[in-house]
Order: C-alpha cells, then sequence, then structure tokens
C-alpha cells in the first residue's frame, strides 16, 4: 500500500470512529410499568412539548401504555383521529374520557328534569362516536349535584333512570360509562363508593360500572383497601392522586405500594388514570413524578 493510501484510509477510519462516538445510538425506552398507568395532556409538557401527540409518544417512551383524556369530547373530530392512530401504532390503551354535555356538574340528574336528562344522552350519544375513533371502552359519568328539594330516594330513582337509558347507548357498542364518586363539595350527589355499588346493581348493565377514585374515596371515607374489596365486582376503573394536594404518589399519605400490590394480587389489569398534577414544576418535577411512579410500581 502506497504511503499516501494508508494514511488517507487512517483519516477516514478516524472520522468515521469519532462520528459515531459524537452521536450515540438512540437509547431504548423504558421498560413498561407493572401495572397500566395513564397519564394525561400536560403532564410531562416540559419534555414533549405542548403538542398531545408528542406527549403521547414520550409517555410510551417513558413506559406508560395508556393515557386518558377528560376532555375528549371538546377535541376537534380530525384531533381525536389522530389521536387514535397514534394510540393503535404504539398499541397504547384509551382511558376514560368524560361524558360532558357542558356543565356536567350541575346538569343534575337527580332533578329528575326532562331537559338535562336529554342534555346527557345526547352527551352519550356524541360518546359513541368519539370511543370509536379513539377505540376508548370507559368514559365516566357524574350525574350533578343534589336537588334538594326532593326527597333523596326520588333523587335516587331519578339518576338511575337516567343512567339506564344512558346504558341502552352505550352497551350495543360493548362501553361503559363509569360512574365516579367525588369529594370536590359536598353539594354533588355522588360522594361515596358504596353509593355508587348500589346505583350500578339497580342499573343493572355491563356498561354501568364504577370508577374508584382513590384520592376522592380517600378523602370522603378512608378505609381504602375494604372499600375496594367490597365494591369490587361493580369497579371498572381505578383513578390515582395521593392526599393531601391531589399530586403523585410518594407526596401525601397514601400507602400507594400497599395499593397496588393488593390491585395486581386481585387480578386487576385495567387503567389507572393519573388523576393529578405535579408536585414539581417544569422538566425536574415531571422527573420526579416519573421516579415515584417507578417507585411505587416497584411492589
Amino acid at each position: 500500500m502506497k504511503r499516501r493510501d494508508f494514511f488517507q484510509k487512517s483519516a477516514l477510519s478516524i472520522a468515521v470512529l469519532s462520528g459515531l462516538a459524537a452521536a450515540p445510538p438512540k437509547a431504548p425506552g423504558e421498560k413498561p410499568f407493572r401495572l397500566n398507568y395513564a397519564p394525561h395532556d400536560g403532564m410531562f409538557q416540559h419534555h414533549a412539548g405542548k403538542n398531545f401527540i408528542d406527549q403521547i409518544r414520550f409517555m410510551h417512551e417513558q413506559g406508560f401504555r395508556a393515557i386518558e383524556d377528560n376532555g375528549l369530547l371538546g377535541r376537534p373530530i380530525s384531533e381525536q383521529e389522530k389521536i387514535g392512530s397514534t394510540l393503535a401504532s404504539l398499541n397504547m390503551t384509551m382511558g376514560v374520557f368524560v361524558v360532558d354535555g357542558g356543565d356536567n356538574w350541575k346538569t343534575s340528574l337527580a332533578s329528575g328534569k326532562e331537559e338535562y336528562r336529554d342534555t346527557f344522552l345526547k352527551a352519550c350519544r356524541a360518546s359513541v362516536d368519539a370511543a370509536r375513533r379513539v377505540q376508548a371502552k370507559w368514559m365516566t359519568v357524574v350525574p350533578g349535584f343534589y336537588d334538594r328539594r326532593l326527597p333523596i330516594g326520588l333523587q335516587t330513582a331519578n339518576v338511575i333512570d337516567a343512567l339506564r337509558r344512558g346504558a341502552e347507548i352505550f352497551e350495543p357498542h360493548g362501553l361503559v360509562m363509569v360512574l365516579e364518586p367525588l369529594s370536590d363539595t359536598p353539594d354533588l350527589f355522588l360522594r361515596y363508593s358504596d353509593q355508587t355499588f348500589e346505583i350500578c346493581r339497580a342499573v343493572n348493565s355491563p356498561s354501568c360500572k364504577m370508577l374508584f377514585d382513590i384520592y376522592h374515596m380517600q378523602r370522603n371515607e378512608g378505609n381504602l383497601i375494604h372499600n375496594i374489596n367490597a365494591c369490587w365486582p361493580e369497579i371498572a376503573y381505578f383513578q390515582i392522586g395521593d392526599n393531601p394536594g391531589r399530586k403523585e404518589p410518594t407526596t401525601g399519605e397514601i400507602n400507594y405500594v400497599t395499593i397496588f400490590r393488593h390491585l395486581s394480587q386481585k387480578g386487576y389489569s385495567g387503567v389507572l388514570g393519573m388523576e393529578h398534577g405535579n408536585a414539581g414544576e417544569g422538566k425536574e418535577g415531571e422527573r420526579a413524578l416519573l421516579q415515584a411512579y417507578r417507585t411505587v410500581d416497584h411492589f
């Protein structure tokens, strides 16, 4: 080999090796979590940007295999379709969105008023189309406020009647509305797990089940594992949030390691919606949230 050729080939080899050193291959995604936790829009915006599709891809890279999107019904159809195709390409599950006919808290099914029931049923029909676009199965339903002019028995009957009508819309499509008892205000009709269990039994449809939000139930009644066991036949979905503060696990008083171990032992394989905010700000707060879930997922 001529001396000039030798130096040219040596220089080329060094350049290639230097280039490889400067641009290492992309690291593989994080290992999937043991349970199917579902983040929501904005939870990782400092890492992935404001675009929800980019956030979904980031969530997948971090090991999540589900999302939830309360405001899905308010998104343009084209965006719903894009969300659905992204989830399908990543083999991710769509969790709950809200059956929202407007101000769904104050549109009280407890009143028995036809206008409120019709608004609810219209939102149910719109939810069928939205669910198809994103391959969703579960949709959150909140009956609204008490109507304190009526005895509690009549209010309960009014709620059951409206939910039966909603179940008639969902059942042919294999969809499930999940009733969520809440702690935000004592004016809300649905607040306790046993009350929700009773209503699900009365509606008597596979399309009417319970959403057990661990944050809300800790605030309203505590005794979480006992109440989960008692209501187990009617629970179809869980949501997460620590108390006080409604932030990620490890920031409050709830022992999520024990709860997640219990759900795993009972064979729960559904979605657990991350229905909370980030305790910290910016990228540092998002990294802390990810670490918190890795910690509590190790049970």
